[in-house]
């Protein structure tokens, strides 16, 4: 079981200095909003990325026809 924690060195102990240093420095009130706002950031960059750059490209498309044309 300790080889599955083992995130590049980093054991379960030392997260959970982490989290308590975390904990103490911002507060049982703060923490929800901050955990909040960073799962809100992650959606956003995921939904960013997978959004569909065709519009851009619609774009560029467009004035080289027109030129094309001329």
């Amino acid at each position: 079981m300790n080889n599955i924690l083992l995130i590049g060195g980093i054991g379960f102990q030392e997260i959970l200095v982490v989290l308590l240093i975390v904990l103490l420095f911002y507060g049982g009130k703060k923490l929800p909003e901050m955990m909040r706002g960073f799962g809100q950031g992650i959606k956003a960059f995921k939904d960013g990325m997978n959004e569909d750059p065709t519009p851009q490209e619609q774009g560029t498309r467009g004035k080289e026809q027109v030129k094309s044309e001329k």
